[in-house]
């Protein structure tokens, strides 16, 4: 097996990484189409990290930073390919990036219910703050 290869997605890559989430992400956002992630990639073309192997993607995290607070979305491991460090080397990515821009630290929003998202954030150094419940509202129907 080669290498893992990652990168900045470009905008050729949006319908693959879609694709892409709908096997190995758990759960799907308003923001989970194709406009709204060429928005991402056009805004911060840096923000998509992408792992490939073998030229396939097997993993993607979203590393937004908007001057202030690093934020950390998307984190997803194909499943055939989950705890062969695809993750961890995406986060470490990640976080590289953050610190290179000034950040000071990563937050990362993980689903109640994914047990297994918990587990791998926990193994990489983040835990929950209870004190804090995230507030939305939608912007369009």
């Amino acid at each position: 097996m080669s290498d893992l290869h990652i990168r900045s997605a470009a905008l050729s890559d949006i319908d693959a990484v879609l694709l892409f989430w709908r096997e190995a992400a758990e759960g799907t956002s308003i923001s989970d189409d194709h406009d709204g992630v060429a928005r991402l990639v056009k805004r911060d073309p840096e923000a998509l990290l992408l792992a490939e192997r073998d030229g396939l993607l097997v993993g993607t995290v979203i590393a937004g930073f908007d001057g202030w607070r690093c934020h950390l979305y998307r984190l997803a491991v194909h499943p055939d390919q989950r705890r062969r460090g695809i993750g961890s080397a995406l986060l470490a990515a990640a976080e590289e990036r953050f610190v290179s821009l000034g950040g000071r630290r990563a937050d990362a929003m993980v689903l109640n219910h994914n047990e297994s998202g918990q587990h791998a954030w926990q193994a990489a150094g983040y835990g929950p703050q209870e004190q804090w419940t995230r507030w939305v509202k939608p912007l369009t129907d």
